[in-house]
């Protein structure tokens, strides 16, 4: 018995496939939860489009290679705590400002749709020992 093996490599892609055109009468597609890094790069778009600021004025300030954030701004990099605290600061942001923004789009985007429904308040009746 002989088995067949393909020569073409499994892909697993990093990010999912963009989503196809809705067919009329079809249901509406269920909206996923954005990424972390895409969230966080828009912030940092945001933040400095805002100042008026090019890309290479905050990469030279955040001591961070231009294309690595741009790359990073468009959500193709997941950046370490120190990348996004050195580009946070070029902005004049703390790395705290910088994820409270980001989970305020977080919120804004997901709102109630994920949240789970609110369950009865139950008071506890269990036991508590102690040594």
């Amino acid at each position: 018995m002989s088995s067949q093996v393909s020569d073409e490599a499994r892909v697993i892609p990093l990010r999912p496939a963009p989503a196809r055109p809705a067919k009329p009468g079809a249901e509406p597609a269920v909206d996923k939860e954005p990424l972390w890094r895409d969230l966080v790069g828009e912030v940092l778009r945001r933040e400095r489009r805002a100042q008026d600021r090019t890309l290479k004025d905050v990469a030279d300030a955040a001591r961070i290679s231009l294309p690595y954030l741009s790359e990073i701004e468009r959500g193709r990099k997941e950046a370490s705590s120190e990348v996004l605290a050195a580009a946070a600061h070029a902005l004049g942001l703390s790395l705290g400002d910088l994820l409270s923004l980001a989970h305020g789009e977080l919120t804004r985007r997901t709102g109630a749709q994920h949240r789970p429904a609110a369950a009865p308040h139950r008071p506890y009746n269990g036991l508590c020992l102690a040594a």
